[in-house]
């Protein structure tokens, strides 16, 4: 009896831990962007630059996602966790040190077009050594998040045996993930209050300190936490040598392009929507008052209704198919995305003082836009569900293999949302949504005719192992 009630308190604890991981995972991801906004305002309000630490948070997983896996076997799930950790204390203190190594040393200068008042007025800029240490500092945050993540969708499905149960948990940890996105904007928008081109990484150094500490607590944590271990190599096992891999399925194929297309909707839409309402220029949304916290008290919203969505996700699975679910978001979407392009900004609405509580007498209000583009946060937030179970559908032994290449996948979240700052340097904020629009349709298309398995003929049983190659 008290070996059982022993095991089954390891257990709990050890999903009580891979929670935690997943919080920790969205909020190192979404520190990002209120950080960028800091980068974006030294260098004369140019986005596009704000963005490269978020490309380059996600540009890491495009190196890791195999490897990760790989580790996976090689050392099991605790290990590559408490190596995840240390990754991520590395990468969180050389952040840190961009706000002191570099800042007086002057690399090469480039100018950027400002509308100032409708007049397109060039200014130029410094770029310092300290910007690339702040870059090296998100690529090993990358190399962290891209661990973690590898390590608890896995984990947890079997913590929960499986089934309804593994997806179960499954669902708790995306909503918890969500919680922390939801959480990350207000806290550093509190911390850091109003933003100013004079704003530097040592205003943000309290924040990286307190991520650091939650890093080494966990690390503290899980080093003392038992986690089953199935997926360790067994010395001396031989190899297994398939006959045919994930890429040889059509709707798996056109399911990794979905998860790359996916991660840049979700992390470009609050993205460029949190430089738009902060920017109080002329191109910016033209919010009177604190507008840096005002716009991550807007964004925040998104990743809240991502939890409302993750939670009736996890309602309505058992009756609504995931094909549904992904049509019927994708659409929605696209009306959503359409309508706010197509609203002018004098529209506005004043912003709710449980959001936001301004001086006395200030009453704050954003464009009907903003929150059209928040509300897609609901659409978003069972599109990785969706698309991966569409992709994985009929894959049998071939699924591991599929895991580490939708991982890598995850690069879209740095690269498109780049992207769309380029177009919304040159044509404007509200213009680069219609890339975002694109990439809703593609989605659509996918969950229409692209998801079907076309490929039935090739064998997937775990029983063909015996009949393939053994090396």
């Amino acid at each position: 009896m008290e070996t059982t009630q022993s095991k089954s308190n390891g257990r709990l604890i050890a999903i009580i831990a891979m929670f935690f991981i997943f919080a920790m995972i969205s909020f190192v991801t979404n520190l990002a962007a209120p950080i960028g906004t800091i980068w974006g305002n030294e260098f004369e309000g140019n986005s596009v630059l704000g963005m490269m630490g978020n490309m380059m948070n996600f540009l890491a997983y495009l190196f890791m996602g195999i490897p990760a896996g790989n580790l996976l076997v090689k050392i099991g799930y605790k290990k590559t966790a408490l190596w995840a950790m240390a990754v991520g204390v590395i990468g969180l203190f050389v952040q840190y040190l961009s706000g002191v190594i570099g800042t007086d040393t002057s690399l090469f200068s480039m100018t950027s077009s400002i509308d100032e008042g409708g007049q397109m007025v060039t200014k130029e800029f410094v770029v310092r050594l300290n910007f690339f240490v702040y870059l090296l500092g998100a690529f090993i945050c990358g190399f962290c998040v891209c661990m973690l993540n590898t390590v608890v969708n896995p984990m947890l499905n079997l913590l929960g045996g499986g089934g309804n149960k593994g997806n179960q948990l499954l669902q708790t940890g995306g909503a918890l993930n969500s919680l922390s996105g939801t959480l990350t904007p207000l806290f550093v928008g509190a911390l850091i209050g109003q933003l100013s081109k004079s704003t530097t990484m040592q205003a943000v150094a309290p924040l990286l300190f307190i991520a650091i500490g939650v890093f080494v607590a966990a690390f503290i944590v899980i080093s003392f936490v038992s986690i089953p271990e199935p997926n360790l190599a067994k010395s001396g096992a031989k190899k297994v040598k398939y006959s045919h891999s994930p890429w040889n399925f059509r709707h798996t194929v056109l399911g990794v392009i979905g998860i790359f297309i996916y991660v840049g909707i979700e992390i470009g839409i609050p993205g460029t929507l949190n430089f738009y309402l902060a920017d109080q220029k002329a191109s910016g949304a033209g919010v009177i008052g604190d507008a840096s916290t005002i716009a991550g008290a807007i964004v925040a919203i998104y990743w809240l209704l991502m939890l409302v969505g993750r939670s009736l996700s996890g309602a309505i699975s058992g009756k609504i198919s995931t094909r549904i679910q992904l049509i019927t978001v994708s659409a929605v979407g696209i009306c959503l995305v359409i309508a706010a392009i197509c609203l002018p900004k004098s529209i506005t609405v004043s912003v709710p003082s449980f959001i936001y509580s301004g001086p006395a007498g200030e009453i704050a209000s954003v464009p009907v836009s903003a929150y059209l583009l928040v509300l897609c946060g609901l659409c978003t937030s069972v599109m990785w569900g969706g698309i991966f179970n569409l992709a994985v559908e009929g894959l049998g032994k071939y699924t591991a293999q599929a895991s580490g290449i939708f991982m890598m996948m995850v690069v879209g979240g740095g690269v498109l949302p780049l992207v769309q700052q380029f177009i919304a340097k040159e044509a404007g904020y509200m213009t680069s949504y219609w890339l975002i629009v694109a990439c809703l349709g593609y989605l659509l298309i996918y969950g229409l005719v692209g998801c079907k398995n076309v490929n039935t003929d090739i064998p997937v049983d775990l029983e063909d192992e015996l009949k393939e190659e053994l090396v």
